[in-house]
């Protein structure tokens, strides 16, 4: 798709939501009277339905990052040291937590020292106070070889000075985190790691209560830096991989089962698929100051086809996250037919994705993976999937990332026109804004739905013979082989999708039919959630040649944090298992772009996306606009200035609602998009 086009259809994207906020708020014009109402909803409860499983991986993402569990986390655990303010665009340290900020450098070495000063009225749910030894537990933990030994895909903090001297083992202590006071604590990156876009980030970090976690064991700093020792002395360590998978994993562990928390909520119970969570009265505020208001919230996941008809009938009160074509228009056609209901909408920061398994042999190679995209029928799994909602993608973006909508049109360059009027900065200014419009979408590679690009691929890649060893005739033959050591290989594949999602029968259409028809063979299977993630995240041997997900990127946008390096020294796309120096290089030139450098920052990353679409490591299939559904009982809830659900309903109440009386509307008052 041309630039011009997409503009026009994000235009068309943005015109739709504006008329479904026309719908929703239809029924407010023109009150003569008011009715109180609170239409019979418990005012000190909230059900919350999305329809991603959750796994109970509420406590770390060590154990999995599944959108739902990053949705409980963040009503479990608070206080982080930085905060992502939306309307900004920035990172900055949360100012609720942090009392105050010092940044050193070294003159050097390039290495920066950021000192925190904490507020001293910092506790966990059951009254304990937090201090700077709890958030030096959290680093230490997150990174703990103990932690990886029991399938914890642990974070490499290599940003942190003496992180590779002591994750090796040869220094005691982790020289780049100091407690200098319970309420002061020491941050070092690296000058070599530096400079780093989203620099505030790195601090990154939420306590985690060690008495839960790793009783017995306590951090100390001696003055060369923290690390972890014996409460009661000894020579034995207590803190071990089997002190963990004690405290860590099971059904009360701490993983899925966390007792003591810093967040807005703590855990009531987790069965079934649903948890249930109490507000934690204890919880000081968030970085607005918001304390939550309303007392339980119950969350659950929920199939597409079941959501309207819970929130229509009350045993639901939010609706989070709703994409599916029939489920969004059904929802907008409630909203516009009874005024108790509302939506708001928002682009999404994430997309869904065909994850490949670079590992096996036959996607192993970027021909193949290139003539699947060639084969998909992309537009129609899209058109099937989320209509209108959504737009097709060909790298590793979502229609709500900044850099995405600065290169699309949808939000202004940041370029000034001068007001001086000289002819130095007339040339400057036309220059920079020249620089921005070169950068365009186009220029990352798109696979159109072509069959004859697929099989000269295909037959490139070796898989152009037919059962008897003769040339594959696409139309005659059914099956493509190669030639292997023990003789004819054919072109077998498999994908894997969640049991009970509803996109299997349009992966069969628009995936395995036009396959087929190409000479790939292609089984379908549902399985799942969980075992689904364990084969995306590498835990379980891998048994598909492709996953069906989606995903939802972080604030921070890393890629260079999504590789990890293999025995034989090279980058690895730590999901695909695919191997490419040029595209972790492309990875790294973002990440080490001058914090508030814009144009290059963009640069680097349309240069990664062009490699991406190249290489492969996922198939992009979509992005698109998300929608919730809510009675407006529930009211304060700003989901668009927030980063989840999780976060907006800490600012949320219940509360009765006072109806207007409603004026009768002509034919040509409503619109109704498609």
């Amino acid at each position: 798709m041309n630039q011009k086009a997409l503009r026009k259809l994000l235009a068309s994207l943005l015109a739709a939501t504006l008329i479904f906020g026309c719908l929703s708020a239809w029924a407010e014009s023109a009150a003569e009277q008011e009715v109180d109402h609170t239409y019979g909803y418990d005012l000190d409860e909230v059900t919350v339905a999305v329809t991603t499983p959750l796994t109970g991986a509420f406590s770390t993402s060590l154990w999995g990052n599944a959108s739902s569990d990053m949705d409980a986390r963040m009503l479990l655990h608070g206080y982080d040291l930085v905060q992502w303010r939306t309307a900004e665009g920035v990172f900055a340290v949360d100012d609720t937590v942090v009392s105050g900020i010092l940044v050193t450098e070294d003159e050097t070495t390039g290495d920066r020292t950021y000192t925190l000063g904490l507020y001293g009225d910092l506790t966990y749910s059951d009254g304990t106070p937090i201090t700077a030894w709890d958030y030096a537990f959290s680093f230490l933990l997150t990174m703990s070889p103990e932690a990886a030994a029991i399938g914890g895909n642990v974070k490499r903090p290599e940003y942190i000075v003496g992180y590779q001297d002591y994750i090796s083992g040869n220094a005691q202590a982790l020289a780049g985190i100091r407690v200098l006071a319970d309420d002061q604590l020491a941050v070092t990156v690296s000058g070599a790691y530096l400079p780093f876009f989203y620099e505030l980030a790195l601090l990154d970090c939420v306590p985690y209560p060690i008495s839960m976690i790793a009783p017995g064991v306590r951090v100390a700093d001696d003055g060369e830096g923290v690390y972890l020792t014996n409460v009661g002395g000894g020579t034995a360590p207590v803190f071990t991989a089997e002190l963990l998978r004690s405290t860590l994993l099971g059904a009360d562990g701490y993983v899925s089962s966390p007792k003591v928390v810093s967040g807005p909520y703590v855990l009531e119970s987790f069965a079934d698929g649903t948890a249930t969570f109490l507000r934690n009265d204890r919880f000081k505020g968030d970085a607005q100051g918001n304390r939550p208001a309303i007392r339980r919230i119950v969350f659950k996941s929920l199939a597409s086809d079941e959501l309207i008809p819970a929130l229509a009938d009350g045993s639901v009160v939010l609706i989070n996250k709703a994409t599916g074509a029939d489920v969004v228009s059904t929802g907008v056609a409630l909203t516009a037919e009874n005024p108790l209901f509302t939506v708001s909408n928002y682009t999404r920061s994430g997309l869904s994705f065909l994850s490949f398994n670079a590992d096996r042999d036959a996607v192993g190679d970027v021909r193949v993976r290139q003539a699947i995209a060639s084969l998909i029928d992309k537009d129609g799994l899209v058109a099937e999937t989320v209509g209108n909602y959504g737009l097709r993608t060909e790298g590793y973006y979502g229609l709500g990332q900044w850099m995405y909508q600065l290169l699309t049109g949808t939000i202004a360059y940041p370029v000034e026109e001068p007001t001086d009027g000289s002819a130095q900065a007339q040339a400057a200014y036309e220059e920079e804004l020249a620089a921005w419009t070169a950068l365009t979408m186009d220029d990352v590679p798109a696979y159109a739905q072509d069959a004859e690009a697929a099989a000269a691929l295909l037959d490139a890649a070796g898989w152009g013979l037919n059962e008897k060893g003769e040339a594959f005739v696409p139309g005659a033959d059914s099956l493509r082989y190669r030639q292997a050591d023990g003789g004819l290989e054919p072109l077998r594949l498999s994908v894997a999708y969640t049991k009970g999602s509803s996109i299997g029968p349009a992966l069969e259409k628009h995936l395995q039919a036009p396959l087929a028809q190409a000479g790939i063979e292609l089984q379908v299977e549902a399985v799942e959630w969980a075992q689904l993630l364990r084969q995306y995240y590498r835990s379980d041997a891998p048994q598909f040649d492709m996953l069906y997900l989606a995903t939802n990127f972080d604030v921070l946008f890393d890629p260079a944090s999504s590789f990890t390096v293999n025995e034989a020294g090279q980058h690895v796309w730590t999901t695909s298992g695919l191997a490419d120096e040029a595209l972790y290089s492309a990875a790294v030139e973002m990440r080490t772009t001058e914090p508030g450098d814009l144009l290059s920052y963009c640069q680097s990353w349309l240069a990664f996306q062009q490699r991406f679409a190249q290489q492969l490591p996922i198939l992009p299939i979509y992005s698109n606009v998300y929608f919730d559904f809510y009675p407006r009982v529930l009211q304060d809830y700003d989901i668009t200035s927030s980063i989840s659900w999780a976060q907006a309903i800490t600012n949320a109440k219940m509360a009765e609602y006072f109806e207007e009386a409603e004026e009768e509307l002509g034919e040509d008052e409503l619109i109704f998009g498609d």
